[in-house]
Protein backbone atom coordinates (compact mmCIF):
# COMPACT_ATOMS: atom_id res chain seq x y z
CA UNK A 1 0.00 0.00 0.00
CA UNK A 2 1.29 3.46 -0.90
CA UNK A 3 1.58 6.15 1.78
CA UNK A 4 0.31 9.56 0.67
CA UNK A 5 1.86 12.81 1.90
CA UNK A 6 0.36 16.26 1.19
CA UNK A 7 1.90 19.61 2.15
CA UNK A 8 1.46 23.27 1.15
CA UNK A 9 2.79 24.38 -2.22
CA UNK A 10 4.73 27.14 -0.42
CA UNK A 11 5.34 28.32 3.14
CA UNK A 12 7.17 31.29 4.64
CA UNK A 13 8.61 31.21 8.14
CA UNK A 14 10.03 33.83 10.47
CA UNK A 15 9.46 37.39 11.61
CA UNK A 16 8.00 39.52 8.83
CA UNK A 17 6.76 36.56 6.78
CA UNK A 18 3.41 38.28 6.17
CA UNK A 19 5.17 40.86 4.00
CA UNK A 20 5.37 38.15 1.33
CA UNK A 21 1.58 38.01 0.99
CA UNK A 22 1.43 40.78 -1.59
CA UNK A 23 4.01 39.20 -3.87
CA UNK A 24 2.33 35.79 -3.66
CA UNK A 25 -1.11 37.24 -4.40
CA UNK A 26 0.13 39.27 -7.35
CA UNK A 27 2.32 36.45 -8.66
CA UNK A 28 -0.68 34.12 -8.72
CA UNK A 29 -2.83 36.68 -10.49
CA UNK A 30 -5.32 37.10 -7.65
CA UNK A 31 -7.50 40.21 -7.76
CA UNK A 32 -9.55 40.43 -4.57
CA UNK A 33 -9.21 38.69 -1.20
CA UNK A 34 -11.98 37.41 1.04
CA UNK A 35 -10.35 37.92 4.44
CA UNK A 36 -11.64 35.50 7.09
CA UNK A 37 -10.76 36.62 10.61
CA UNK A 38 -12.55 36.45 13.94
CA UNK A 39 -13.95 39.54 15.70
CA UNK A 40 -11.35 39.64 18.49
CA UNK A 41 -8.43 39.68 16.05
CA UNK A 42 -10.07 42.57 14.24
CA UNK A 43 -10.81 44.38 17.51
CA UNK A 44 -7.23 44.13 18.75
CA UNK A 45 -5.62 45.14 15.46
CA UNK A 46 -4.06 41.79 14.59
CA UNK A 47 -5.96 41.44 11.32
CA UNK A 48 -4.90 44.97 10.39
CA UNK A 49 -1.27 43.85 10.19
CA UNK A 50 -2.25 41.82 7.13
CA UNK A 51 -4.71 44.27 5.61
CA UNK A 52 -1.99 46.96 5.89
CA UNK A 53 0.15 44.78 3.62
CA UNK A 54 -2.74 44.52 1.16
CA UNK A 55 -3.41 48.27 1.33
CA UNK A 56 0.24 49.02 0.73
CA UNK A 57 0.23 46.85 -2.37
CA UNK A 58 -3.05 48.25 -3.69
CA UNK A 59 -4.80 44.88 -3.37
CA UNK A 60 -8.56 44.77 -2.86
CA UNK A 61 -10.25 42.81 -0.12
CA UNK A 62 -13.43 42.39 1.91
CA UNK A 63 -13.55 41.12 5.50
CA UNK A 64 -15.71 38.32 6.86
CA UNK A 65 -15.81 37.99 10.65
CA UNK A 66 -18.94 36.00 11.52
CA UNK A 67 -16.73 33.31 13.02
CA UNK A 68 -17.11 31.74 16.47
CA UNK A 69 -14.32 30.16 18.49
CA UNK A 70 -15.84 26.80 17.60
CA UNK A 71 -17.16 27.70 14.11
CA UNK A 72 -20.65 26.52 13.28
CA UNK A 73 -22.56 25.33 10.25
CA UNK A 74 -24.27 28.72 10.23
CA UNK A 75 -20.92 30.57 10.17
CA UNK A 76 -20.00 28.61 7.05
CA UNK A 77 -23.35 29.09 5.35
CA UNK A 78 -23.22 32.84 5.93
CA UNK A 79 -19.63 32.92 4.70
CA UNK A 80 -20.56 31.18 1.45
CA UNK A 81 -23.20 33.85 0.76
CA UNK A 82 -20.80 36.66 1.63
CA UNK A 83 -18.04 35.21 -0.56
CA UNK A 84 -20.38 35.04 -3.54
CA UNK A 85 -21.41 38.66 -2.98
CA UNK A 86 -17.84 39.90 -2.51
CA UNK A 87 -16.43 39.32 -6.00
CA UNK A 88 -13.33 37.76 -4.41
CA UNK A 89 -11.24 35.11 -6.14
CA UNK A 90 -9.12 33.92 -3.19
CA UNK A 91 -9.25 33.72 0.60
CA UNK A 92 -6.85 34.98 3.24
CA UNK A 93 -7.48 33.15 6.53
CA UNK A 94 -6.10 34.98 9.55
CA UNK A 95 -6.35 33.41 12.97
CA UNK A 96 -6.30 30.07 14.72
CA UNK A 97 -8.23 26.98 13.77
CA UNK A 98 -11.56 28.78 13.88
CA UNK A 99 -10.83 31.21 11.05
CA UNK A 100 -8.96 28.66 8.97
CA UNK A 101 -11.55 25.93 9.39
CA UNK A 102 -14.30 28.34 8.39
CA UNK A 103 -12.28 29.44 5.36
CA UNK A 104 -11.66 25.85 4.28
CA UNK A 105 -15.33 24.94 4.45
CA UNK A 106 -16.35 28.07 2.55
CA UNK A 107 -13.69 27.48 -0.10
CA UNK A 108 -14.71 23.85 -0.58
CA UNK A 109 -18.41 24.64 -0.96
CA UNK A 110 -17.80 27.51 -3.41
CA UNK A 111 -15.95 25.18 -5.80
CA UNK A 112 -18.04 22.09 -4.97
CA UNK A 113 -21.59 23.47 -4.70
CA UNK A 114 -23.10 20.00 -4.50
CA UNK A 115 -21.79 20.02 -0.90
CA UNK A 116 -23.77 23.14 -0.03
CA UNK A 117 -25.30 21.25 2.88
CA UNK A 118 -22.39 21.74 5.29
CA UNK A 119 -23.03 18.54 7.23
CA UNK A 120 -22.39 16.57 4.03
CA UNK A 121 -18.69 17.48 4.41
CA UNK A 122 -18.22 15.40 7.55
CA UNK A 123 -15.65 12.63 7.34
CA UNK A 124 -13.92 12.14 3.99
CA UNK A 125 -16.10 14.00 1.50
CA UNK A 126 -15.79 13.00 -2.15
CA UNK A 127 -15.21 16.49 -3.49
CA UNK A 128 -13.97 16.83 -7.06
CA UNK A 129 -12.41 20.30 -7.12
CA UNK A 130 -9.77 22.11 -5.12
CA UNK A 131 -11.20 24.77 -2.84
CA UNK A 132 -10.87 28.48 -3.51
CA UNK A 133 -7.12 29.24 -3.08
CA UNK A 134 -6.33 30.01 0.56
CA UNK A 135 -3.41 32.02 1.91
CA UNK A 136 -3.17 31.10 5.59
CA UNK A 137 -1.78 33.31 8.36
CA UNK A 138 -1.81 31.59 11.78
CA UNK A 139 -2.07 33.77 14.88
CA UNK A 140 -1.81 30.88 17.34
CA UNK A 141 0.92 28.28 17.68
CA UNK A 142 -1.17 25.16 17.93
CA UNK A 143 -3.71 24.05 15.36
CA UNK A 144 -1.38 23.96 12.34
CA UNK A 145 -4.53 24.36 10.23
CA UNK A 146 -2.39 26.25 7.72
CA UNK A 147 -0.72 22.98 6.68
CA UNK A 148 -3.40 20.36 7.24
CA UNK A 149 -6.10 18.75 5.14
CA UNK A 150 -8.50 18.75 8.09
CA UNK A 151 -11.07 21.14 9.48
CA UNK A 152 -13.67 20.97 12.24
CA UNK A 153 -17.14 22.54 12.14
CA UNK A 154 -19.68 22.45 14.99
CA UNK A 155 -23.18 21.20 14.31
CA UNK A 156 -24.82 23.24 17.07
CA UNK A 157 -28.19 21.59 16.50
CA UNK A 158 -26.73 18.25 17.60
CA UNK A 159 -24.06 19.54 20.05
CA UNK A 160 -21.30 17.82 18.13
CA UNK A 161 -18.18 18.62 16.15
CA UNK A 162 -17.80 17.35 12.61
CA UNK A 163 -14.25 16.39 11.63
CA UNK A 164 -13.80 16.92 7.89
CA UNK A 165 -10.86 15.49 5.94
CA UNK A 166 -10.27 16.65 2.38
CA UNK A 167 -7.01 16.93 0.40
CA UNK A 168 -8.69 19.68 -1.63
CA UNK A 169 -8.82 22.10 1.32
CA UNK A 170 -5.14 22.58 2.13
CA UNK A 171 -4.00 26.24 1.89
CA UNK A 172 -1.75 26.90 -1.08
CA UNK A 173 0.54 29.21 0.89
CA UNK A 174 1.22 29.49 4.63
CA UNK A 175 2.80 32.55 6.25
CA UNK A 176 4.04 31.41 9.68
CA UNK A 177 5.05 34.70 11.28
CA UNK A 178 5.77 34.64 15.05
CA UNK A 179 5.09 38.37 15.20
CA UNK A 180 1.45 37.57 14.42
CA UNK A 181 1.39 35.45 17.59
CA UNK A 182 3.03 37.89 20.02
CA UNK A 183 -0.26 39.29 21.33
CA UNK A 184 -1.63 35.89 22.41
CA UNK A 185 -2.36 35.90 26.16
CA UNK A 186 -0.60 33.34 28.34
CA UNK A 187 -3.63 31.07 28.69
CA UNK A 188 -4.21 30.85 24.97
CA UNK A 189 -0.50 30.34 24.30
CA UNK A 190 -0.43 27.46 26.77
CA UNK A 191 -3.61 25.84 25.44
CA UNK A 192 -2.66 26.05 21.77
CA UNK A 193 0.86 24.89 22.55
CA UNK A 194 -0.42 21.80 24.32
CA UNK A 195 -2.72 21.20 21.36
CA UNK A 196 0.38 21.16 19.17
CA UNK A 197 2.13 18.72 21.52
CA UNK A 198 -0.95 16.49 21.41
CA UNK A 199 -0.85 16.56 17.61
CA UNK A 200 2.79 15.49 17.66
CA UNK A 201 2.38 12.71 20.23
CA UNK A 202 -0.87 11.32 18.82
CA UNK A 203 0.47 11.53 15.28
CA UNK A 204 3.61 9.66 16.35
CA UNK A 205 1.72 6.72 17.87
CA UNK A 206 -1.33 6.57 15.58
CA UNK A 207 -1.98 3.43 13.56
CA UNK A 208 -1.14 5.26 10.33
CA UNK A 209 2.29 6.46 11.47
CA UNK A 210 5.36 5.58 9.39
CA UNK A 211 8.97 6.72 9.08
CA UNK A 212 8.34 9.97 7.20
CA UNK A 213 5.62 11.12 9.62
CA UNK A 214 7.71 9.96 12.60
CA UNK A 215 10.47 12.29 11.52
CA UNK A 216 8.16 15.31 11.70
CA UNK A 217 6.49 14.28 14.95
CA UNK A 218 9.64 13.59 16.93
CA UNK A 219 11.17 16.88 15.85
CA UNK A 220 7.94 18.67 16.74
CA UNK A 221 7.90 17.11 20.23
CA UNK A 222 11.48 18.26 20.73
CA UNK A 223 10.85 21.84 19.59
CA UNK A 224 7.58 22.25 21.50
CA UNK A 225 8.98 20.77 24.71
CA UNK A 226 11.90 23.18 24.76
CA UNK A 227 10.00 26.29 23.67
CA UNK A 228 6.45 26.29 25.07
CA UNK A 229 7.42 27.63 28.49
CA UNK A 230 9.29 30.48 26.80
CA UNK A 231 6.38 31.20 24.48
CA UNK A 232 4.05 31.45 27.48
CA UNK A 233 6.49 33.98 28.94
CA UNK A 234 6.39 35.75 25.55
CA UNK A 235 10.10 35.47 24.79
CA UNK A 236 11.00 36.04 21.11
CA UNK A 237 12.84 32.72 21.00
CA UNK A 238 9.91 30.84 22.50
CA UNK A 239 7.44 32.41 20.07
CA UNK A 240 9.64 31.69 17.05
CA UNK A 241 10.30 28.08 17.99
CA UNK A 242 6.65 27.36 18.86
CA UNK A 243 5.53 28.80 15.52
CA UNK A 244 7.82 26.29 13.83
CA UNK A 245 7.12 23.36 16.17
CA UNK A 246 3.37 23.46 15.75
CA UNK A 247 3.75 23.69 11.96
CA UNK A 248 6.09 20.69 11.85
CA UNK A 249 3.56 18.69 13.91
CA UNK A 250 0.88 19.64 11.41
CA UNK A 251 2.98 18.42 8.50
CA UNK A 252 2.90 14.99 10.12
CA UNK A 253 -0.51 14.43 11.68
CA UNK A 254 -2.41 15.86 8.71
CA UNK A 255 -1.18 12.87 6.74
CA UNK A 256 -1.53 10.04 9.27
CA UNK A 257 -4.34 10.99 11.63
CA UNK A 258 -4.74 11.26 15.40
CA UNK A 259 -6.46 9.29 18.16
CA UNK A 260 -8.87 9.36 21.07
CA UNK A 261 -7.37 12.35 22.84
CA UNK A 262 -8.84 14.41 20.03
CA UNK A 263 -12.00 12.36 19.76
CA UNK A 264 -12.62 12.89 23.50
CA UNK A 265 -11.75 16.59 23.31
CA UNK A 266 -14.08 17.41 20.40
CA UNK A 267 -17.35 16.75 22.28
CA UNK A 268 -16.17 18.98 25.15
CA UNK A 269 -15.82 21.86 22.71
CA UNK A 270 -19.20 21.18 21.16
CA UNK A 271 -21.13 20.76 24.43
CA UNK A 272 -19.32 23.14 26.80
CA UNK A 273 -17.35 25.37 24.41
CA UNK A 274 -14.18 24.18 26.16
CA UNK A 275 -11.02 25.52 24.47
CA UNK A 276 -9.74 22.68 22.33
CA UNK A 277 -6.14 22.91 23.55
CA UNK A 278 -7.19 22.85 27.20
CA UNK A 279 -9.31 19.74 26.62
CA UNK A 280 -6.47 17.99 24.81
CA UNK A 281 -3.91 18.88 27.48
CA UNK A 282 -6.06 17.55 30.32
CA UNK A 283 -6.91 14.32 28.51
CA UNK A 284 -3.47 13.57 26.98
CA UNK A 285 -1.60 12.01 29.96
CA UNK A 286 -4.54 9.75 30.88
CA UNK A 287 -4.92 8.50 27.31
CA UNK A 288 -1.14 8.03 27.03
CA UNK A 289 -1.35 5.70 30.03
CA UNK A 290 -4.25 3.86 28.41
CA UNK A 291 -2.48 3.56 25.04
CA UNK A 292 0.94 2.58 26.39
CA UNK A 293 0.56 -1.20 25.86
CA UNK A 294 -0.03 -0.60 22.13
CA UNK A 295 2.97 1.68 21.50
CA UNK A 296 6.00 -0.60 21.49
CA UNK A 297 9.16 1.40 22.17
CA UNK A 298 7.78 4.75 21.01
CA UNK A 299 7.40 6.27 24.49
CA UNK A 300 11.15 5.98 24.94
CA UNK A 301 11.64 8.27 21.95
CA UNK A 302 8.92 10.65 23.21
CA UNK A 303 10.71 10.86 26.55
CA UNK A 304 14.04 11.44 24.80
CA UNK A 305 12.55 14.19 22.60
CA UNK A 306 11.12 15.86 25.70
CA UNK A 307 14.58 16.04 27.26
CA UNK A 308 14.41 13.12 29.68
CA UNK A 309 17.91 11.84 30.48
CA UNK A 310 19.03 8.21 30.66
CA UNK A 311 16.13 6.70 28.74
CA UNK A 312 18.33 3.98 27.24
CA UNK A 313 18.99 2.62 30.73
CA UNK A 314 15.28 2.49 31.63
CA UNK A 315 12.94 -0.46 31.49
CA UNK A 316 9.90 -0.22 29.24
CA UNK A 317 7.67 0.63 32.20
CA UNK A 318 10.13 3.28 33.36
CA UNK A 319 10.44 5.11 30.05
CA UNK A 320 6.71 4.99 29.45
CA UNK A 321 6.14 6.56 32.87
CA UNK A 322 8.91 9.10 32.17
CA UNK A 323 7.24 10.20 28.92
CA UNK A 324 3.85 10.61 30.61
CA UNK A 325 5.39 12.45 33.57
CA UNK A 326 7.20 14.85 31.22
CA UNK A 327 3.88 15.71 29.54
CA UNK A 328 2.21 16.22 32.93
CA UNK A 329 5.03 18.50 34.09
CA UNK A 330 4.96 20.65 30.97
CA UNK A 331 1.19 20.97 31.22
CA UNK A 332 1.46 21.95 34.89
CA UNK A 333 4.26 24.45 34.20
CA UNK A 334 2.13 26.34 31.66
CA UNK A 335 -0.94 26.43 33.89
CA UNK A 336 -3.27 23.80 32.42
CA UNK A 337 -5.86 22.31 34.86
CA UNK A 338 -5.18 18.75 35.95
CA UNK A 339 -8.68 17.31 35.48
CA UNK A 340 -12.13 17.81 33.98
CA UNK A 341 -14.10 18.20 37.20
CA UNK A 342 -14.84 21.89 36.54
CA UNK A 343 -15.85 21.18 32.93
CA UNK A 344 -17.75 17.91 32.62
CA UNK A 345 -21.15 17.15 34.16
CA UNK A 346 -21.27 13.45 35.15
CA UNK A 347 -24.73 13.04 33.63
CA UNK A 348 -23.31 14.05 30.22
CA UNK A 349 -20.67 11.30 30.13
CA UNK A 350 -22.77 8.77 28.16
CA UNK A 351 -23.35 11.36 25.42
CA UNK A 352 -19.69 12.42 25.46
CA UNK A 353 -18.44 8.84 25.25
CA UNK A 354 -20.68 7.94 22.34
CA UNK A 355 -19.70 11.16 20.53
CA UNK A 356 -16.02 10.42 21.09
CA UNK A 357 -16.41 6.88 19.79
CA UNK A 358 -18.20 8.16 16.67
CA UNK A 359 -15.54 10.83 16.07
CA UNK A 360 -13.38 10.56 12.93
CA UNK A 361 -10.16 10.60 14.97
CA UNK A 362 -11.01 7.48 17.01
CA UNK A 363 -10.10 4.80 14.41
CA UNK A 364 -6.51 6.03 14.31
CA UNK A 365 -5.93 5.36 18.00
CA UNK A 366 -3.15 2.77 18.47
CA UNK A 367 -5.27 0.79 20.93
CA UNK A 368 -8.71 -0.38 19.87
CA UNK A 369 -11.33 0.98 22.22
CA UNK A 370 -15.06 0.96 23.00
CA UNK A 371 -17.76 3.31 24.26
CA UNK A 372 -17.48 1.62 27.66
CA UNK A 373 -13.72 2.15 27.91
CA UNK A 374 -14.00 5.78 26.80
CA UNK A 375 -16.71 6.23 29.46
CA UNK A 376 -14.26 5.03 32.11
CA UNK A 377 -11.55 7.36 30.80
CA UNK A 378 -13.87 10.36 31.16
CA UNK A 379 -14.86 9.25 34.67
CA UNK A 380 -11.21 8.91 35.69
CA UNK A 381 -10.65 12.54 34.73
CA UNK A 382 -13.31 13.95 37.05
Amino acid sequence: MANRFILNETSYHGAGAIKEIAAEAKGRGFKKAFVCSDPDLIKFGVTKKVTDVLDGAGLEYSIYSDIKANPTVENVQHGVIEFKNSGADYIIAIGGGSSMDTAKAIGIIINNPEFGNVVSLEGVADTKNKCVPILAVPTTAGTAAEVTINYVITDAAKNRKMVCVDPHDIPVVAFVDPEMMSTMPKGLTAATGMDALTHAIEGYITKGAWELSDMFHLKAIEIISRSLRGAVDNTPEGRTDMALGQYVAGMGFSNVGLGIVHSMAHPLGALYDTPHGVANAIILPTVMEYNAPATGEKYREIARAMGVKGVDDMTQDEYRKAAIDAVKQLSKDVGIPADLKDIVKPEDIPFLAQSAYDDACRPGNPRDTSVEEITELYKSLL
